[in-house]
């Protein structure tokens, strides 16, 4: 298992769209900063200049490649040949994943940082209560950390498509409208009326965690679910698609 990380990490660190993403990160949240100038300065710290979305985009386009590039040109061949079990390959890749996703995080806190008291500087005070009560910089981190977990569900779903369907540019669309259009595809379910109750657990519904937290009245009404139980629901999506996945991906046929 310690091998398979290392190589994931190794191709990650290696490819040249994981260090161009990050430089695109920082122009997206910098064309964000000048975009929003007129709106709450605490909410662009909150959410770290909507460094979220640009975030979820990058990794949709990373973690499709992981397995899709592979299987057109054949070399997850030679990484089943050199690990002794197909759960090594393919966690190992969801893993290294994360990893680069707690990486994207903190260079968007950093970045954030950095073009508060540049750029913009905003007369903001850390220490200010805002949502829920709450200092900005805590906000901002449990933003950050609530945002894992929502881009972490989209790995999951990019994995479960990736082992489904082999064509790149497929997954990469699926995903990407689910990301796009998951609000509008969960209030279409929900539209059953008595099947709400039930229908407001579609997994589409999660991808809104990160929104509503920074937001809560808005998309409280659309999602009928409160953060916590979207929280929870996230969780058990990703576990549930990340089985899935594995088992799609242990019964492929290469």
């Amino acid at each position: 298992m310690i091998y398979s990380i290392k190589q994931e990490l190794y191709k990650l660190v290696h490819r040249k769209i994981s260090w161009i993403a990050a430089l695109i990160l920082f122009f997206l949240m910098l064309i964000t900063g000048f975009a929003l100038a007129d709106e709450s300065k605490k909410l662009i710290l909150t959410l770290t200049f909507d460094s979220s979305d640009f975030i979820m985009f990058i990794l949709v386009i990373v973690g499709a490649t992981c397995f899709s590039m592979e299987f057109q040109n054949n070399t997850i061949l030679t990484l089943l040949y050199k690990s002794s079990n197909k759960v090594y390959v393919y966690l190992s890749k969801y893993i290294v994943l994360f990893i680069y996703d707690v990486f994207l995080h903190l260079l968007a806190l950093f970045y954030t940082i950095c073009l508060r008291y540049t750029l913009f500087n905003y007369q903001v005070n850390w220490s200010e209560l805002y949502l829920y009560h709450q200092p900005v910089w805590l906000n901002m981190l449990t933003a950050l950390l609530i945002d894992l977990v929502t881009t972490m569900l989209i790995i999951a779903i990019v994995f479960l498509l990736s082992c489904l369907i082999n064509s790149n540019a497929v997954v990469i669309t699926a995903s990407l409208l689910v990301t796009l259009m998951g609000q509008s595809i969960s209030s279409d379910l929900m539209n059953g009326g008595k099947l709400v109750g039930i229908m407001k657990w579609n997994p589409f519904n999660m991808v809104d965690l990160t929104r509503q937290y920074a937001n809560y009245s808005m998309y409280a009404l659309t999602t009928q679910l409160n953060n916590q139980e979207l929280l929870v629901g996230s969780l058990v999506y990703i576990f549930i698609f990340v089985i899935a996945g594995y088992l799609i991906f242990r019964r492929k046929r290469f």
